[in-house]
């Protein structure tokens, strides 16, 4: 699956979600590589940080070669869910080009979410620098203001969560990467529109499964059609 949305529009909440009902498989996001790779400190992290923090996209042949290893690991035999990816057209070009060599059907889930409302949501998003528990100051505060519940750390804003960095990958985004929605659907690539405006993220996830199944591409549980190693989807996702 291509989970394609604006930063910000839920696509990590919604992949948790998906893999609990009807997709199988891991839920890849570049984002998370990418973050893991500046924490290691290493060559690709240095490259890329600088990149993040500006709120631009980090060059296509760094994120294409993260994705072809990744989709090369065991546990994509049975689909995926990807989320971040693709964000170009070189990187959708090399995405099909890819997953046809695995047998993978590929399906876009847009999440379609107003800008003023990604704003307000990312702004006010703080995380724990140790174990990554994500909290909004608005719909899921932490128990005690600013620190975890888990393990008491002091909540932090991510660098690309302050509101100028925001706007700046919503631009990016709609310079960039909506365009992709158009390359999808000339190549024949099923693209499901799902709007979330007064839904829950449960209501969400059971409206794309929902959708799913009318269109015949989801006939079984995720579970289910993983054991049995059938790609329900390939995900070239929109959201970070």
């Amino acid at each position: 699956m291509i989970l394609f949305g604006p930063p910000g529009s839920g696509k990590g909440t919604q992949s948790k979600l998906l893999q609990q009902s009807c997709i199988p498989g891991p839920h890849i996001s570049t984002g998370d590589m990418l973050r893991q790779h500046i924490e290691a400190g290493d060559a690709m992290g240095r490259g890329a940080e600088h990149l993040i923090k500006a709120g631009k996209l980090v060059a296509d042949e760094t994120v294409n070669e993260l994705v072809k290893q990744r989709l090369s690991e065991p546990d994509c035999r049975g689909g995926m869910i990807l989320d971040g990816y693709p964000r170009t057209l070189n990187q959708a070009s090399v995405l099909l080009a890819l997953i046809s060599t695995y047998g993978f059907s590929p399906v876009v889930v847009h999440l379609v979410v107003d800008n003023e409302r990604i704003v307000a949501r990312l702004s006010g998003r703080r995380i724990c620098p140790v174990c990554g528990t994500l909290y909004s100051l608005k719909t899921n505060p932490p128990k005690v203001p600013g620190i975890c519940d888990l393990d008491g750390a002091k909540l932090v804003t991510r660098p690309d969560d302050s509101e100028p960095v925001i706007r700046e990958r919503l631009n990016q985004y709609e310079l960039q990467t909506r365009p992709l929605l158009d390359y999808f659907r000339r190549e024949g690539v099923p693209v499901f529109e799902i709007g979330g405006a007064g839904s829950t993220p449960e209501q969400i996830s059971n409206r794309i499964c929902d959708e799913l199944r009318a269109a015949g591409l989801a006939h079984a549980s995720a579970r289910k059609r993983a054991k049995r190693g059938v790609a329900l989807t390939s995900d070239a996702g929109v959201r970070n």
